[in-house]
């Protein structure tokens, strides 16, 4: 018992130190990289443990962080095992306590289901993988091959968490790393070219023109080139290091037509003002609080003031995109957030500005072991000046 002993030691050391400035996963490789004397089978305990500790938010602050951490193990999904089991009444971790991890539920928005949503930070989400259009026999043939468990679901695969898919599959190329929820706003590109393209005359060659106005890594952008195939493509983000990155990941995609530059969605850009599109995509900054069961510690951290800074930010990335959809077009508004003031009445502040919402989404994930989306499409009609 001595080893576990000295898990829950080295956790709650761990815990003490880290301060959420940065994710928890950079956190704890940066601690294991300088600590050499933890193996895998240690950093995989303790690794657990701390993030049993911040699953539990600030629920029960009265507790010593050892209780903290070891009551967030017992009402885990996973199921700690004996010799965590004889720890719990030796630290005296109570038996029965009234679960309140999420105190915000008059915040969230319509159709989520509180309690279940709750209890979804106590359980790991499963990794996705989204199979690019036309690699689905070979994809498969590999994992079989490798004798990795899967579930497919369309053309999502469902693998358990800590599968290293990179050492089988080839990311970006074959499949990308992408959540289940994400993956369902596909349909909304897939509606909107079909509404843009019904309006083309007969033979006419034509392409949409599409900016990723927040495109970070570019996933959503990967996911639009695949949904609507050639596409005229134009990239920003605020952040040149996110840019390289993409740039990288475009060339793994093998996507080499698209413009990519460094904007600020907040102000205006010299190299957009002449320009407008068929379709703009703004998966805006947000509080993430549909993730928050893969990084439970901004669980712990957050601070409802956030919701009403990101809310600001998205409103001020709104008013100055909204001009770059070129009438008849349409803007894909989406967050992985769960708070009504950054989903639907975002969409009221669009519907305000004279767009008109064709279908909106709250795509849920926490009762699928996956993350919890918001998505709008929405169209600007003809006639106005916004």
């Amino acid at each position: 018992m001595g080893r576990f002993h000295s898990y829950l030691k080295s956790a709650v050391k761990i815990i003490s130190r880290y301060k959420g400035n940065e994710p928890l996963a950079s956190f704890l490789k940066s601690y294991f990289s300088g600590n050499k004397k933890f193996g895998s089978n240690d950093r995989r305990e303790i690794t657990n443990l701390c993030y049993s500790y911040y699953r539990l938010g600030k629920a029960f602050t009265e507790l010593s962080l050892e209780q903290q951490v070891l009551l967030g193990l017992k009402i885990s999904a996973r199921d700690p095992g004996p010799q965590w089991k004889a720890l719990l009444p030796e630290y005296g971790v109570p038996e029965e306590l009234q679960l309140e991890i999420f105190p915000w539920k008059e915040k969230l928005s319509a159709g989520i289901n509180a309690a279940i949503f709750e209890r979804s930070f106590l359980i790991q989400p499963d990794l996705f993988l989204r199979i690019r259009p036309g690699n689905e026999a070979q994809v498969l043939k590999k994992l079989n091959d490798a004798l990795i468990p899967f579930e497919k679901e369309g053309s999502a695969l469902r693998l358990p968490n800590a599968v290293k898919a990179g050492s089988v599959l080839s990311i970006n190329t074959e499949v990308v790393v992408q959540d289940l929820s994400s993956q369902q706003l596909g349909r909304m590109l897939q509606h909107c070219h079909a509404a843009i393209s019904s309006r083309w005359s007969p033979g006419q060659q034509s392409i949409l023109s599409v900016w990723d106005c927040c495109a970070a890594s570019g996933g959503k952008s990967i996911l639009a080139v695949d949904a609507l195939g050639a596409i005229d493509l134009t990239v920003s983000d605020i952040r040149p290091s996110i840019i390289a990155n993409l740039k990288e990941r475009f060339q793994e995609a093998g996507i080499k037509n698209y413009k990519a530059f460094v904007a600020d969605a907040t102000k205006g850009s010299e190299q957009l003002k002449k320009r407008s599109f068929d379709l703009v995509m703004a998966d805006v900054p947000c509080s993430g609080s549909g993730t928050w069961s893969r990084t439970p510690e901004q669980l712990f951290y957050f601070d409802p003031e956030q919701i009403h800074t990101y809310t600001e930010l998205q409103k001020s990335i709104l008013r100055n995109i909204v001009h770059a959809v070129q009438p008849g077009g349409y803007l894909l508004y989406s967050t992985c957030s769960v708070f009504k003031a950054e989903n639907e009445d975002q969409v009221r502040f669009l519907e305000a500005s004279g767009f008109k919402l064709i279908q909106q989404q709250l795509i849920t994930g926490y009762d699928k072991k996956a993350d919890t989306l918001f998505g709008a499409l929405l169209q600007k009609p003809r006639g106005i000046n916004v």
